[in-house]
Protein backbone atom coordinates (compact mmCIF):
# COMPACT_ATOMS: atom_id res chain seq x y z
CA UNK A 1 0.00 0.00 0.00
CA UNK A 2 1.30 3.43 -0.92
CA UNK A 3 -0.14 6.92 -0.48
CA UNK A 4 -0.19 8.35 -4.00
CA UNK A 5 -1.48 11.28 -5.99
CA UNK A 6 -3.43 10.56 -9.15
CA UNK A 7 -0.44 11.23 -11.42
CA UNK A 8 1.72 8.95 -9.27
CA UNK A 9 -0.93 6.24 -9.55
CA UNK A 10 -0.85 6.57 -13.34
CA UNK A 11 2.93 6.22 -13.30
CA UNK A 12 2.69 3.17 -11.01
CA UNK A 13 0.18 1.49 -13.32
CA UNK A 14 2.39 2.14 -16.34
CA UNK A 15 5.40 0.73 -14.50
CA UNK A 16 3.48 -2.39 -13.46
CA UNK A 17 2.24 -2.95 -17.02
CA UNK A 18 5.73 -2.55 -18.48
CA UNK A 19 7.12 -4.92 -15.87
CA UNK A 20 4.56 -7.69 -16.32
CA UNK A 21 4.17 -7.71 -20.11
CA UNK A 22 7.03 -7.28 -22.60
CA UNK A 23 4.50 -6.37 -25.30
CA UNK A 24 3.66 -3.08 -23.53
CA UNK A 25 5.44 0.03 -24.79
CA UNK A 26 4.94 3.66 -23.79
CA UNK A 27 5.30 6.37 -26.43
CA UNK A 28 4.64 10.05 -26.91
CA UNK A 29 6.17 13.50 -26.95
CA UNK A 30 8.76 13.92 -24.16
CA UNK A 31 7.56 10.82 -22.27
CA UNK A 32 11.07 9.33 -22.16
CA UNK A 33 14.06 11.35 -21.03
CA UNK A 34 11.97 14.22 -19.63
CA UNK A 35 9.30 12.02 -18.06
CA UNK A 36 6.33 13.78 -19.64
CA UNK A 37 5.02 17.31 -19.30
CA UNK A 38 3.23 16.37 -16.03
CA UNK A 39 5.89 13.81 -15.08
CA UNK A 40 3.43 10.94 -15.45
CA UNK A 41 6.20 8.82 -17.03
CA UNK A 42 9.05 10.12 -14.88
CA UNK A 43 11.73 7.46 -14.38
CA UNK A 44 10.25 4.89 -16.76
CA UNK A 45 12.79 5.56 -19.54
CA UNK A 46 15.66 5.19 -17.09
CA UNK A 47 14.25 1.93 -15.69
CA UNK A 48 12.93 0.19 -18.82
CA UNK A 49 15.09 1.75 -21.52
CA UNK A 50 14.50 3.47 -24.82
CA UNK A 51 13.16 0.30 -26.43
CA UNK A 52 10.11 0.31 -24.13
CA UNK A 53 9.63 4.05 -23.47
CA UNK A 54 9.89 5.99 -26.72
CA UNK A 55 10.13 9.73 -27.34
CA UNK A 56 8.30 10.58 -30.57
CA UNK A 57 8.27 13.57 -32.90
CA UNK A 58 5.63 16.25 -32.31
CA UNK A 59 2.96 14.55 -34.41
CA UNK A 60 -0.25 13.47 -32.71
CA UNK A 61 -1.48 11.82 -35.91
CA UNK A 62 1.81 9.95 -36.14
CA UNK A 63 1.65 8.82 -32.51
CA UNK A 64 -1.83 7.41 -32.99
CA UNK A 65 -0.99 5.81 -36.34
CA UNK A 66 2.16 4.17 -35.04
CA UNK A 67 0.18 2.85 -32.09
CA UNK A 68 -2.46 1.29 -34.36
CA UNK A 69 0.27 -0.41 -36.36
CA UNK A 70 2.04 -1.70 -33.27
CA UNK A 71 -1.22 -2.98 -31.78
CA UNK A 72 -2.20 -4.75 -35.00
CA UNK A 73 1.10 -6.64 -34.87
CA UNK A 74 0.80 -7.88 -31.29
CA UNK A 75 2.24 -5.04 -29.24
CA UNK A 76 0.31 -3.13 -26.54
CA UNK A 77 1.18 0.54 -27.03
CA UNK A 78 0.23 3.14 -24.43
CA UNK A 79 0.42 6.47 -26.24
CA UNK A 80 0.36 9.87 -24.57
CA UNK A 81 -1.03 13.04 -26.10
CA UNK A 82 0.38 15.92 -24.07
CA UNK A 83 -2.95 17.77 -23.77
CA UNK A 84 -6.44 16.79 -24.86
CA UNK A 85 -6.63 20.03 -26.82
CA UNK A 86 -4.12 18.56 -29.28
CA UNK A 87 -5.93 15.25 -29.68
CA UNK A 88 -8.12 16.20 -32.66
CA UNK A 89 -5.30 15.20 -35.01
CA UNK A 90 -5.66 11.59 -33.81
CA UNK A 91 -9.32 11.29 -34.79
CA UNK A 92 -8.65 9.90 -38.26
CA UNK A 93 -6.53 7.06 -36.90
CA UNK A 94 -8.73 6.40 -33.86
CA UNK A 95 -12.11 6.54 -35.60
CA UNK A 96 -11.21 5.00 -38.96
CA UNK A 97 -8.62 2.44 -37.94
CA UNK A 98 -8.27 1.70 -34.20
CA UNK A 99 -12.03 1.54 -33.60
CA UNK A 100 -12.73 -0.53 -36.74
CA UNK A 101 -9.82 -2.97 -36.87
CA UNK A 102 -11.58 -5.89 -35.17
CA UNK A 103 -14.71 -5.42 -37.31
CA UNK A 104 -12.80 -4.83 -40.53
CA UNK A 105 -10.78 -8.04 -40.16
CA UNK A 106 -13.68 -10.10 -38.75
CA UNK A 107 -11.77 -10.62 -35.54
CA UNK A 108 -8.49 -11.68 -37.14
CA UNK A 109 -6.80 -8.54 -35.78
CA UNK A 110 -7.48 -6.53 -32.67
CA UNK A 111 -6.14 -3.17 -31.53
CA UNK A 112 -5.01 -3.41 -27.89
CA UNK A 113 -3.84 0.18 -27.50
CA UNK A 114 -4.43 2.96 -24.98
CA UNK A 115 -4.48 6.63 -25.91
CA UNK A 116 -3.83 8.72 -22.76
CA UNK A 117 -4.30 12.46 -22.42
CA UNK A 118 -4.59 14.94 -19.54
CA UNK A 119 -7.75 16.98 -19.91
CA UNK A 120 -9.83 19.74 -18.36
CA UNK A 121 -9.21 23.14 -16.81
CA UNK A 122 -8.30 24.51 -13.45
CA UNK A 123 -4.51 24.71 -13.83
CA UNK A 124 -4.21 28.22 -15.36
CA UNK A 125 -3.15 26.86 -18.72
CA UNK A 126 -3.05 28.69 -22.09
CA UNK A 127 -5.33 28.04 -25.06
CA UNK A 128 -5.80 24.44 -26.25
CA UNK A 129 -4.80 23.12 -22.82
CA UNK A 130 -8.14 23.08 -20.94
CA UNK A 131 -10.56 21.24 -23.22
CA UNK A 132 -13.04 18.55 -22.15
CA UNK A 133 -14.16 16.77 -25.32
CA UNK A 134 -14.76 13.24 -24.08
CA UNK A 135 -18.20 13.15 -25.78
CA UNK A 136 -16.55 13.21 -29.23
CA UNK A 137 -14.73 9.96 -28.53
CA UNK A 138 -17.69 8.40 -26.71
CA UNK A 139 -19.68 8.82 -29.92
CA UNK A 140 -17.31 6.57 -31.87
CA UNK A 141 -18.36 2.88 -31.95
CA UNK A 142 -15.45 0.59 -31.13
CA UNK A 143 -13.71 2.87 -28.64
CA UNK A 144 -13.84 2.65 -24.88
CA UNK A 145 -13.61 5.96 -23.03
CA UNK A 146 -12.39 5.89 -19.43
CA UNK A 147 -11.91 8.78 -16.98
CA UNK A 148 -10.62 8.17 -13.43
CA UNK A 149 -11.45 10.52 -10.58
CA UNK A 150 -9.09 9.29 -7.85
CA UNK A 151 -5.66 7.67 -7.46
CA UNK A 152 -7.17 4.25 -6.70
CA UNK A 153 -9.34 4.31 -9.78
CA UNK A 154 -6.55 5.72 -11.94
CA UNK A 155 -4.31 2.78 -11.02
CA UNK A 156 -6.91 0.04 -11.38
CA UNK A 157 -8.66 1.39 -14.47
CA UNK A 158 -5.44 2.10 -16.37
CA UNK A 159 -4.28 -1.46 -15.78
CA UNK A 160 -7.59 -2.73 -17.12
CA UNK A 161 -7.33 -0.42 -20.12
CA UNK A 162 -3.84 -1.67 -20.98
CA UNK A 163 -4.94 -5.30 -20.65
CA UNK A 164 -8.05 -4.80 -22.78
CA UNK A 165 -7.86 -6.34 -26.27
CA UNK A 166 -9.52 -3.32 -27.89
CA UNK A 167 -8.66 0.41 -28.04
CA UNK A 168 -9.23 2.53 -24.95
CA UNK A 169 -9.11 6.32 -24.71
CA UNK A 170 -8.01 7.22 -21.19
CA UNK A 171 -8.50 10.82 -20.11
CA UNK A 172 -6.79 12.00 -16.92
CA UNK A 173 -8.22 15.06 -15.08
CA UNK A 174 -5.12 17.16 -14.61
CA UNK A 175 -6.75 19.53 -12.10
CA UNK A 176 -6.59 16.70 -9.55
CA UNK A 177 -3.28 15.17 -10.67
CA UNK A 178 -1.75 16.34 -7.39
CA UNK A 179 -4.77 17.68 -5.50
CA UNK A 180 -4.95 14.88 -2.93
CA UNK A 181 -3.45 11.53 -2.02
CA UNK A 182 -5.05 8.16 -1.46
CA UNK A 183 -3.86 4.74 -0.34
CA UNK A 184 -3.31 2.56 -3.39
CA UNK A 185 -2.52 -1.14 -3.24
CA UNK A 186 0.24 -1.58 -5.83
CA UNK A 187 -0.62 -5.24 -6.32
CA UNK A 188 -1.46 -5.21 -10.02
CA UNK A 189 -5.17 -5.71 -9.33
CA UNK A 190 -7.29 -4.03 -11.99
CA UNK A 191 -10.67 -2.40 -11.55
CA UNK A 192 -13.53 -3.37 -13.86
CA UNK A 193 -14.18 -1.27 -16.93
CA UNK A 194 -17.77 -0.40 -17.92
CA UNK A 195 -18.73 -0.07 -14.24
CA UNK A 196 -19.93 3.04 -12.39
CA UNK A 197 -18.83 3.55 -8.78
CA UNK A 198 -21.14 4.67 -5.99
CA UNK A 199 -18.88 6.98 -3.98
CA UNK A 200 -21.49 8.06 -1.46
CA UNK A 201 -24.84 6.42 -0.81
CA UNK A 202 -27.93 8.55 -0.36
CA UNK A 203 -31.71 8.56 -0.59
CA UNK A 204 -32.74 12.02 -1.81
CA UNK A 205 -30.90 12.86 -5.04
CA UNK A 206 -28.50 11.14 -7.45
CA UNK A 207 -25.48 13.29 -8.37
CA UNK A 208 -23.74 11.80 -11.41
CA UNK A 209 -20.32 12.95 -12.64
CA UNK A 210 -16.84 11.92 -13.76
CA UNK A 211 -13.32 13.32 -13.67
CA UNK A 212 -12.25 16.27 -11.55
CA UNK A 213 -15.77 17.56 -10.82
CA UNK A 214 -16.50 14.35 -8.93
CA UNK A 215 -14.58 15.92 -6.05
CA UNK A 216 -16.80 18.99 -6.21
CA UNK A 217 -19.85 16.74 -6.11
CA UNK A 218 -18.61 14.93 -3.01
CA UNK A 219 -17.95 18.26 -1.30
CA UNK A 220 -21.39 19.52 -2.32
CA UNK A 221 -22.97 16.38 -0.87
CA UNK A 222 -21.33 17.11 2.48
CA UNK A 223 -22.64 20.68 2.41
CA UNK A 224 -26.14 19.49 1.58
CA UNK A 225 -26.02 16.91 4.34
CA UNK A 226 -25.89 19.87 6.72
CA UNK A 227 -29.16 21.03 5.16
CA UNK A 228 -30.77 17.64 5.66
CA UNK A 229 -30.36 16.42 2.07
CA UNK A 230 -28.95 12.91 1.61
CA UNK A 231 -27.17 12.91 -1.78
CA UNK A 232 -25.92 9.83 -3.57
CA UNK A 233 -22.76 10.52 -5.60
CA UNK A 234 -21.82 8.32 -8.54
CA UNK A 235 -18.66 8.27 -10.65
CA UNK A 236 -19.45 7.10 -14.20
CA UNK A 237 -15.73 6.25 -14.74
CA UNK A 238 -16.26 4.43 -18.07
CA UNK A 239 -18.26 6.67 -20.40
CA UNK A 240 -18.35 4.23 -23.29
CA UNK A 241 -19.89 1.78 -22.69
CA UNK A 242 -21.33 3.28 -19.51
CA UNK A 243 -23.00 1.44 -16.66
CA UNK A 244 -26.58 2.59 -17.25
CA UNK A 245 -27.99 -0.06 -14.90
CA UNK A 246 -26.24 1.38 -11.84
CA UNK A 247 -27.12 4.96 -12.76
CA UNK A 248 -30.79 4.18 -13.47
CA UNK A 249 -31.14 2.16 -10.26
CA UNK A 250 -29.88 5.16 -8.30
CA UNK A 251 -32.24 7.59 -10.03
CA UNK A 252 -35.22 5.30 -9.52
CA UNK A 253 -34.31 5.10 -5.83
CA UNK A 254 -33.90 8.84 -5.24
CA UNK A 255 -36.33 10.27 -7.80
CA UNK A 256 -34.00 13.18 -8.54
CA UNK A 257 -30.97 13.50 -10.80
CA UNK A 258 -28.22 16.10 -11.11
CA UNK A 259 -25.55 15.51 -13.78
CA UNK A 260 -22.27 17.43 -13.52
CA UNK A 261 -19.51 17.61 -16.12
CA UNK A 262 -16.73 19.90 -17.25
CA UNK A 263 -17.52 19.73 -20.97
CA UNK A 264 -19.73 22.35 -22.65
CA UNK A 265 -23.44 21.82 -22.19
CA UNK A 266 -24.74 21.14 -25.71
CA UNK A 267 -24.22 17.48 -26.72
CA UNK A 268 -22.09 16.88 -23.65
CA UNK A 269 -22.18 13.30 -22.37
CA UNK A 270 -24.57 14.39 -19.65
CA UNK A 271 -27.22 14.79 -22.34
CA UNK A 272 -26.90 11.08 -23.15
CA UNK A 273 -27.42 10.16 -19.51
CA UNK A 274 -30.38 12.53 -19.21
CA UNK A 275 -31.96 10.95 -22.29
CA UNK A 276 -31.48 7.50 -20.79
CA UNK A 277 -33.14 8.65 -17.57
CA UNK A 278 -36.10 9.91 -19.62
CA UNK A 279 -36.33 6.56 -21.42
CA UNK A 280 -35.91 4.22 -18.47
CA UNK A 281 -36.55 6.03 -15.19
CA UNK A 282 -39.05 8.77 -16.01
CA UNK A 283 -41.82 7.14 -13.99
CA UNK A 284 -39.67 7.41 -10.87
CA UNK A 285 -38.70 11.08 -11.23
CA UNK A 286 -40.23 13.68 -8.94
CA UNK A 287 -38.20 16.56 -10.44
CA UNK A 288 -36.72 17.47 -13.84
CA UNK A 289 -33.17 16.32 -14.52
CA UNK A 290 -30.70 19.15 -13.86
CA UNK A 291 -27.35 19.52 -15.66
CA UNK A 292 -24.46 21.53 -14.20
CA UNK A 293 -21.99 22.39 -16.95
CA UNK A 294 -19.93 25.24 -18.36
CA UNK A 295 -21.54 27.40 -21.04
CA UNK A 296 -21.06 26.68 -24.74
CA UNK A 297 -17.94 28.80 -25.13
CA UNK A 298 -14.25 28.20 -25.67
CA UNK A 299 -12.52 27.59 -22.31
CA UNK A 300 -11.39 31.04 -21.18
CA UNK A 301 -7.89 32.10 -20.23
CA UNK A 302 -6.82 31.72 -16.57
CA UNK A 303 -8.31 34.91 -15.14
CA UNK A 304 -11.84 33.72 -15.90
CA UNK A 305 -11.65 29.94 -15.78
CA UNK A 306 -13.12 29.75 -12.27
CA UNK A 307 -16.21 31.50 -13.64
CA UNK A 308 -16.37 28.86 -16.38
CA UNK A 309 -15.82 25.62 -14.46
CA UNK A 310 -18.64 24.01 -12.43
CA UNK A 311 -18.08 24.49 -8.71
CA UNK A 312 -19.25 23.00 -5.45
CA UNK A 313 -21.62 25.94 -5.04
CA UNK A 314 -23.09 25.34 -8.52
CA UNK A 315 -23.76 21.71 -7.61
CA UNK A 316 -25.38 22.74 -4.32
CA UNK A 317 -27.64 25.17 -6.17
CA UNK A 318 -28.76 22.45 -8.58
CA UNK A 319 -29.44 20.05 -5.72
CA UNK A 320 -31.55 22.67 -3.95
CA UNK A 321 -33.51 23.26 -7.16
CA UNK A 322 -34.43 19.60 -7.63
CA UNK A 323 -35.19 19.22 -3.93
CA UNK A 324 -37.71 22.04 -4.19
CA UNK A 325 -39.93 19.71 -6.25
CA UNK A 326 -42.18 17.54 -4.09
Amino acid sequence: MAELTLVEAVRSALSKALEEDPAVVVLGEDVGIDGGVFRATDGLWQHFGSGRVLDTPLSEAGIAGISVGLAAQGMKPVAEIQFQGFIHATLDQMANHAARLRNRTRGRLTCPMVLRAPYGGGVHAPEHHSESIEAIFAHIPGLRVVIPSSPQRAYGLLLSAIRDPDPVVFFEPKRIYRAFKEDVALDGEALPLDKAFVLREGQDVSVISWGAVTRDCLEAAEVMAGEGVDAEVLDVATLKPYDAATLMASVRKTGRCVIVHEAPRTAGFGAEIAARVAEEALDGLVAPVRRVTPPDIIPPLPRQEQLYLPSKDDVCTAIREVMAWQ
